[in-house]
């Protein structure tokens, strides 16, 4: 792998200012996740479609990686993350229109632009690799996933406050909050230098993507982040609804979802380092282990208590698995390849998620809490393999060799 030109330890500025980023725009997510469902009971007389608008972020999320990888490896980071966020700002405008005039076609449309902006402000994290040195690449994604931390407080709060902003319409005030933060990503954005393109003419685009997406390295790296992610999704999107079912309050069930982001964003503080300090795959095997014992735990008991420990060990997971995946990936090309290897990965990455969240309601409808978990078990188990696979598998087998 190319070997960074940074000799400098210190975090640069920038990092903080994507964290900044990442905070606002995962604020809004939640935000959305709080209100969407509810102010679409107001909107459309089917209720099965009221979780169409957030379906369709998921969706719009997973159809713009690829494309949003690629335009910021011709034209750069700054230019696509920009991009990004005016159509984060022109979703959250449509969104507050639909409210105004009680469309749900045009919420729909809004959460779909949004989506659009989730596909780029996906690729954060990796930004923010570029802008520090080798060492520091793993304590750089913990930075600016320490984000979701304030998003856990800022966004459900902002729903709660906003209901009240516009007493004529209740939820308008939570999406012009949410246009707001947009407006502020905008400005951030434009505050922070970054690298230039990885593409260019001279250098060409280096190897083929098959012939990088077949590492051993690059394949581990998918799965983690992959099954991690969707896992997380899948249990997380059914758990509210198994509470309901076992006639939890509302109350204990917020209290359970917030933790559980909570627990997937506070370990950011120091995740990096303990990659730095274990390396990468160490970190991997934890978070399997941390999905393991939230499975067990949710196979064990329907109490709030069961419900708590298994989410706040989800959290903890999906932390470990996709900070170390996301690591672990970031050695397996060269600066030229990078826009077509995160673009690959993210893609799969959030195909899964957009599954995932599709999926979990219907699985825990019909067949029940315990064959929720038991499915996701499964997917942990591959997780678990393609963890022992890489262990012995030979080092120098595990990447091509990187000049």
């Amino acid at each position: 792998m190319e070997t960074s030109t940074k000799t400098n330890n210190k975090i640069p500025f920038s990092v903080y200012l994507l964290a900044v980023c990442q905070a606002l725009m995962m604020s809004v997510s939640t935000l959305l996740i709080t209100a969407s469902a509810l102010v679409c009971l107001t909107l459309v007389e089917n209720k099965a479609l009221v979780t169409i608008p957030l379906s369709l972020q998921f969706l719009a999320m997973m159809l713009s990686t690829a494309p949003a990888s690629l335009l910021m490896g011709k034209y750069g980071r700054k230019f696509g993350f920009i991009l990004g966020s005016i159509f984060a700002i022109a979703g959250g405008l449509m969104l507050v229109y639909a409210v105004f005039n009680h469309s749900f076609y045009l919420f729909a449309l809004g959460s779909f632009l949004v989506g659009i902006f989730n596909g780029f402000s996906s690729f954060y994290r990796f930004a923010a690799v570029e802008l520090v040195s080798e060492v520091n690449k793993a304590k750089a994604i913990s930075y600016v996933l320490v984000g979701g931390v304030i998003a856990a407080f800022v966004g459900p709060n902002l729903a709660n406050f906003g209901r009240g902003m516009i007493p004529s319409e209740e939820f308008a005030g939570a999406f012009i909050y949410a246009t707001i933060l947009y407006v502020c990503v905008f400005f951030v954005l434009s505050l922070i230098k970054f690298p230039p393109p990885t593409i260019k003419k001279s250098e060409g685009s280096g190897r083929p993507l098959l012939e990088i997406i077949k590492q051993p390295t690059f394949i581990v790296a998918l799965i983690c982040g992959m099954l991690g992610y969707g896992v997380m999704t899948y249990v997380m999107t059914a758990t509210p609804l198994a509470m309901n079912h076992h006639q939890h309050e509302f109350s204990d069930t917020a209290f359970v979802i917030q933790w559980h982001v909570l627990a997937m964003f506070g370990p950011s503080f120091f995740t990096g380092s303990i990659i730095k300090r274990v390396g990468a795959m160490n970190v991997l095997i934890a978070g399997t282990v941390l999905a393991l014992t939230c499975m067990l735990i949710n196979l064990n008991g329907y109490t709030v208590t069961h419900f708590w420990f298994a989410l706040v060990a989800l959290g903890l997971s999906w932390n470990f698995l996709f900070i170390g995946a996301s690591t672990l990936l970031t050695e397996t090309y060269q600066k030229q390849e990078t826009a077509k290897a995160q673009a690959f990965n993210d893609f799969m990455v959030f195909s899964m998620v957009t599954l995932a969240s599709m999926s979990s309601g219907y699985f825990q409808n019909t067949f029940g809490w315990q064959s929720v978990n038991y499915g996701a078990l499964l997917f942990v188990l591959v997780i678990a393999l393609s963890l022992a696979w890489l262990l012995i598998t030979p080092k120098d087998k595990r990447i091509a060799v990187l000049t």
